[in-house]
């Protein structure tokens, strides 16, 4: 008995601090995609897994915290399977990333991919930057610290 009220206890002290939020389709349009504000949301689409998603998080992390003031904001969405939270939560953990971190579950990719985005074929990393609830913004593929940066600044005035 003693042991559950710890464990009870453990999770209870560990779920304010927790780094990873799954969503499904309409509550990450919601918070991330179609927010009609100044606020520039530049939302990463990516996977534990994906070795360029890996690489380029570093950029978006400095970005979040080089644009912030401007009201920029770094959103991750992982495309890792809804049952595998615990270790995208752990992955976000060890790699300390201070970014917003949505586990996307909205089933068969090849249904909700064109909803966001039409010319997205699927790949990762991909990035959409939003802006008063518009796409002002789409890339598939790594983007290098220099590249984001200046779209970021453009994207921002």
């Amino acid at each position: 008995m003693i042991r559950l009220g710890l464990l009870l206890l453990a999770s209870a002290l560990l779920l304010p601090g927790k780094k990873v939020n799954v969503v499904s389709l309409e509550q990450l349009q919601a918070t991330a995609i179609k927010p009609n504000n100044d606020s520039l949301y530049i939302v990463n689409f990516w996977a534990t897994w994906c070795k360029p998603c890996v690489g380029e998080m570093p950029y978006f992390e400095e970005a979040n915290t080089k644009f912030g003031a401007q009201k920029a904001k770094v959103v991750f969405v992982s495309l890792n399977s809804a049952k595998e939270e615990a270790s995208v939560e752990k992955f976000v953990t060890a790699k300390t990333i201070q970014s917003e971190v949505l586990l996307l579950n909205a089933g068969n990719p090849n249904i909700w991919i064109d909803k966001i985005e039409p010319e997205w074929t699927g790949s990762i990393p991909a990035t959409i930057m939003y802006k008063g609830g518009k796409k002002v913004f789409f890339h598939e593929g790594e983007l290098k610290q220099a590249e984001l940066d200046s779209i970021i600044k453009t994207k921002t005035n």
